[in-house]
């Protein structure tokens, strides 16, 4: 505790520096993710305050962010269109899975699996943060030009006939649920589609629409809708927004910007009496727990979602603790990374019960934070007080907000969250990992987030054990005894007896030997000729075998004994030599008294048990 307050007052001014940054992208990651600009609010307070009392990055300031955002958005669009459109029936799904991707986040973290989250191959984080920021662009379009499907009237009566099918099947499964029979019953079926009212299919038209309309997808297909319907009033203010943004950057980076740009557009356009479009309304109050997931919680409703939440868990996992590793070079400290999955999970499980989106470290809000005299966790922690003093202060005049400035906003964020680093090197980098990124950004864009992550670390990993397997095999040979000198340039094997050459060869292993290398190892052990009668395995540089590589040994080895072919093996590591031993490849296949824990030693052996037989004959 005496740590938390030694550094008050620079943790005070760099909370409230970092929380000003983020108010604006809280409501901005709110409406983006569907569930309103308090949602954003509600995740920002939560996650950044339980994130920093219980995390493991002293200075790092959490809340709703691009990636976290986008990845949202597209599960509760997906649990919305679930629920026919009816959102009050989505939301506690919506909630719990945003619950249990933050309690696999508390998990890894106890597991300690916080280390492994950096062998994420660079070039599907790449195809991510790309395709991230080219979701937002594409969704903010229609809102920039001032298009929102809820005001067109004519779009939406388009709908009314599948809006009406739609209300007829679910009165036919309700007649199923009841054990009414439609054939014999017909009339009951009329009757209960006479009392269906003209607002309930203009409340299913207007669900119809914005569901195609949504996502990447459904705002290409209505962009000429949209340019066909420009409201240039909303898009004066989102282009003014765009261009206070960038451009007061220029002048100062003491004052936030996108703060700079909320004030500035939003008093304008409020003063001067502009008939804009606000911001859904935020409700006053200190926000309430949504117990109700757990009173209607049905497990068949979030089985679908489960790899959907574990993969939330680990993008929030991955976006926390890059932000952690920037804070470290900064500060000059050191995070825990487990301790810090542990923050966020709690964090991201707290915001869930009161309805806010899930988030993570904040690379830019934690960087305000270090540099306007933040040190310790008191930091993020003044961060969400500010916030909430905003929400029970200021909720209905920030209701005023023009949406038109919210979406100015988020066009900036996605502009800035595309990863330019990535594209810059594409000429230069190996052809296999710009496909990986391609793939991941073009699947991620148009089709589905979650499984372009899962496909693109799948062909990664195939890539890199391919890789593997080609290098294992470049460097492993088998030579005869007297070209070991020459041909493995090895100090350890100089002056051996070439009396043997014909009797005695060498088989040298790279390398872990692992699923990749199976087949090549194998091929590889065809190439001891019929006059062998020893061969000696140098196994110093294996350092690890999988279950794969152990069955391939197993196999040679095997087929070595057949042949009458005594093995030898010089330098064997542990974890090898435990997994052979499991199995009983030693002592059945390699006896204890032909391993070897050098290759000197496995010569003083050659040298006094193998007999010249070829020179004898």
């Amino acid at each position: 505790m005496k740590n938390l307050f030694s550094n008050l007052k620079g943790d005070i001014f760099g909370g409230i520096t970092a929380g000003i940054v983020a108010l604006p992208l809280a409501l901005a990651f709110g409406v983006q993710s569907g569930l309103g600009p308090d949602a954003g609010l509600y995740g920002a307070i939560f996650i950044g305050f339980f994130a920093s009392l219980f995390g493991g990055t002293n200075t790092q300031i959490s809340g709703p962010t691009a990636p976290m955002t986008a990845v949202s958005m597209v599960i509760i669009a997906g649990i919305i269109a679930a629920n026919d459109g009816d959102v009050a029936n989505a939301l506690p799904y919506i909630l719990m899975v945003f619950l249990l991707a933050g309690l696999m986040q508390v998990v890894l973290g106890v597991l300690k699996l916080g280390k492994y989250i950096k062998y994420i191959p660079y070039p599907v984080v790449s195809g991510f943060m790309t395709a991230i920021g080219v979701i937002i662009l594409i969704t903010q379009f229609l809102p920039l030009l001032g298009y929102y499907v809820t005001d067109d009237k004519e779009y939406i009566s388009q709908y009314t006939p599948q809006a009406e099918e739609v209300i007829l099947e679910k009165i036919l499964q309700d007649e199923a649920g009841e054990g009414v029979l439609v054939l014999e019953n017909f009339q009951e079926t009329i009757n209960r589609a006479e009392t269906v009212s003209e607002a309930e299919v203009e409340a299913e038209a207007l669900n119809l629409a914005k569901s195609s309309s949504s996502g990447v997808i459904g705002a290409i297909k209505t962009l000429p809708r949209a340019l066909a319907n420009i409201d240039y009033l909303e898009l004066s203010l989102a282009l003014l927004t765009v261009f206070i943004i960038f451009g007061f950057k220029r002048i100062t980076t003491t004052i936030p910007s996108t703060l700079v740009a909320l004030l500035v557009v939003s008093l304008g356009a409020y003063f001067l009496g502009l008939d804009y479009k606000p911001i859904q309304q935020i409700p006053s109050g200190f926000p309430m727990p949504h117990f109700e997931i757990f009173a209607d919680f049905k497990l068949a409703m979030l089985t679908p979602y489960i790899f959907t939440a574990l993969t939330l868990a680990l993008l929030g996992a991955i976006d926390s603790l890059l932000t952690s590793v920037v804070a470290d070079n900064m500060t000059k400290t050191k995070h825990n990374p487990n301790k810090e999955l542990v923050g966020q999970g709690i964090g991201n499980s707290v915001a869930a019960l009161f309805g806010g989106i899930p988030g993570a470290g904040a690379t830019i809000r934690t960087v305000v934070n270090i540099n306007s005299g933040g040190k310790t966790r008191l930091s993020g922690m003044m961060a969400s007080i500010l916030l909430l003093v905003v929400l029970l202060a200021l909720g209905p005049i920030a209701s005023q907000i023009p949406a038109a400035v919210l979406a100015g906003i988020l066009i900036t964020v996605g502009i800035g969250v595309m990863d330019y680093k990535g594209l810059k090197a594409i000429p230069h980098m190996p052809r296999t990992e710009v496909v990986i990124m391609l793939v991941v950004m073009l699947l991620a864009t148009f089709w589905n987030l979650v499984y372009a992550v899962g496909i693109g670390l799948v062909i990664a990993s195939l890539i890199f054990m391919k890789k593997m397997g080609e290098v294992s095999a470049m460097q492993a040979k088998v030579v005869p005894l007297g070209a070991a000198d020459e041909m493995l340039n090895r100090t350890d094997e100089k002056a051996l007896p070439t009396n043997l050459k014909e009797e005695v060869f060498i088989k040298r292993l790279e390398g872990p030997l692992f699923f990749g290398y199976t087949s090549d190892f194998q091929l590889l052990a065809n190439q001891i000729p019929s006059t062998a009668s020893h061969v000696i395995v140098k196994m110093g540089r294996v350092p690890y075998i999988d279950q794969s590589g152990l069955y391939a040994l197993e196999d040679v080895l095997l087929k070595l004994q057949q042949d009458g072919v005594t093995v030898l093996i010089s330098g064997l590591q542990e974890q090898p030599r435990l997994l052979m031993e499991k199995i009983d490849i030693i002592p059945d296949l390699v006896s204890n008294d032909h391993i070897f824990s050098n290759f000197s030693s496995c010569m003083e052996y050659v040298k006094a048990n193998v007999e010249d037989r070829v020179t004898s004959i």
